[in-house]
């Protein structure tokens, strides 16, 4: 019984790490097909599309997929009519949330919103009340391994970055929204393929909470990030002795 146990435990956790693994791909498939459909079906002259190309390249995304959303969205059949739409909220203690989206339906959507925030006692803002206390720019991350913190700090410059911070875990380039596809191909050219590359909201400044506070808020978000519309959310939380969570999901 016991081997019969570990084995569906194992079941268990393959299932769901394919179904987080699923999820992520329809995230992706849906913001390359408002990408190619907003503009030129060409990465080289489409800069959101050229942007949507790098998250699902960092998301091991088989390429075929990637074409295929494209494709999609360049068929003469009419297809899903997506709307980007953004929440902005707060919970306890003063957390701050921006929560971006992209849905056939704006009812359901801000219903499921709505819900998530009630359930966990947050509340939802007017558009603009949370966003300034961030900044959207541009992030590229890479495995320690990937090099010592002086060689990432030198290309940083070279490739005119604003910033590049290295941790215990990773090495984190921060670079303007402009400059950001131009710093990610310079990157790449050098070190590979990233781990995560994509436009953020970065906070400002972070507000710390206990670990009890931070485990109902990590359960608010995996609910927003099980929903198919959200396709990214920010927020501002640090848990006390614990993860510093500036971006939770990422385009």
């Amino acid at each position: 019984m016991a081997g019969h146990s570990k084995f569906k435990k194992i079941a268990h956790h393959k299932g769901a790490q394919d179904q987080k693994r699923a999820n992520i791909f329809t995230k992706l498939s849906r913001e390359l097909y408002v990408a190619a459909k907003a503009g030129l079906p060409d990465p080289n002259c489409n800069a959101r599309l050229k942007t949507a190309i790098a998250a699902a390249k960092a998301a091991n995304m088989p390429k075929d997929k990637i074409a295929s959303a494209m494709q999609k969205a360049t068929s003469h059949h009419e297809g899903v009519h997506y709307e980007e739409m953004r929440y902005e909220g707060y919970m306890h203690g003063g957390v701050a949330f921006i929560i971006e989206t992209l849905t056939d339906n704006k009812n359901r959507t801000s219903s499921d919103i709505r819900a998530a925030f009630h359930k966990y006692h947050g509340s939802l803002a007017e558009n603009g009340s949370v966003s300034f206390m961030f900044s959207k720019v541009g992030i590229i991350t890479y495995p320690l391994a990937k090099g010592l913190p002086e060689t990432f700090l030198q290309a940083s410059m070279e490739a005119q970055a604003s910033d590049c911070i290295s941790d215990n875990e990773k090495h984190t380039i921060i670079c303007s929204i402009e400059a950001f596809n131009d710093v990610r191909e310079k990157f790449e050219h050098v070190f590979g393929i990233y781990e995560f590359a994509g436009i953020i909201w970065r906070p400002n400044e972070y507000v710390t909470v206990d670990s009890e506070q931070g485990e109902q808020i990590l359960k608010f978000v995996e609910v927003l990030e099980d929903n198919d519309d959200v396709q990214y959310v920010a927020s501002n939380f640090k848990i006390s002795g614990g993860q510093t969570t500036a971006t939770l999901h990422h385009k």
